[in-house]
């Protein structure tokens, strides 16, 4: 089974929308562990890694080309309605901060939690409100009349974001052991560096100037973004 790492690296502040808010404080919260860690849901990480590789197999190659790389793609990521046989072969994990930091800041607040239970009036010195507001900010913008030129009534919103210069890591697994000598595992990897690289805009808000971010794949300590040969592979006729 192979294993190799994809790295997000925020550009921008970004929200990893959960679909909902909190009352009184903000409109729409960003997905986060039980710590405060904010995180992307790899599932959704996966659908926007698949739609980057579909446009640039419709949109980039012609037809003669077009027909073998949506194979890979299906290979890669599946088909809509797959069944076991037809799934694709890679699973897309939770992308999280770097788990050194996490590991760290786990420990303490388990710590903090478990002087709390013992003692009825113990005050943490670290919560998961505080760990969830070092790495967030909160954003409030409004709609603007374009009659006017003022804030539309009843139009402002409060957002969470995640700061930016961050950089959250997704482990991607295979169901096989990829081999590079062999072409069909050569343009696998092609697709998914290509894919990897037009990523350019997660999260909600992305369309509206949020949510800029920079990927990279990586097996072990080589970046595999870098390897040209592998870029010039996409598209190639077979």
């Amino acid at each position: 089974m192979s294993s190799y790492t994809l790295k997000i690296k925020l550009l921008s502040d970004t929200t990893f929308g959960r679909g909902d808010g909190v009352a009184g404080l903000v409109d729409q919260e960003v997905e986060h562990d039980r710590y405060g860690f904010p995180y992307l849901r790899g599932r959704t990480l996966k659908g926007l890694l698949s739609e980057e590789c579909d446009n640039l197999v419709a949109v980039i190659l012609n037809d003669n080309q077009r027909q073998h790389w949506q194979k890979i793609s299906d290979q890669l990521f599946g088909k809509p309605g797959s069944t076991f046989d037809t799934q694709g072969i890679m699973h897309v994990g939770d992308a999280y901060l770097p788990s050194d930091l996490r590991n760290a800041i786990e420990a303490q607040i388990d710590e903090e939690s478990e002087k709390k239970r013992r003692q009825r009036n113990y005050q943490p010195k670290l919560t998961n409100i505080d760990i969830l507001e070092s790495l967030t900010t909160i954003r409030r913008q409004t709609a603007i009349d374009p009659e006017y030129g003022s804030s539309t009534k009843r139009s402002l919103r409060a957002s969470r974001v995640i700061l930016r210069k961050l950089t959250f890591e997704s482990r991607l697994l295979f169901s096989k052991e990829l081999n590079t000598d062999l072409e069909e595992d050569k343009d696998i990897l092609a697709l998914l560096i290509v894919g990897t690289l037009a990523l350019r805009r997660v999260g909600s808000g992305r369309n509206r100037g949020r949510g800029h971010v920079q990927c990279t794949l990586w097996n072990m300590q080589h970046e595999l973004t870098q390897e040209t040969s592998y870029i010039r592979r996409f598209g190639r006729e077979r």
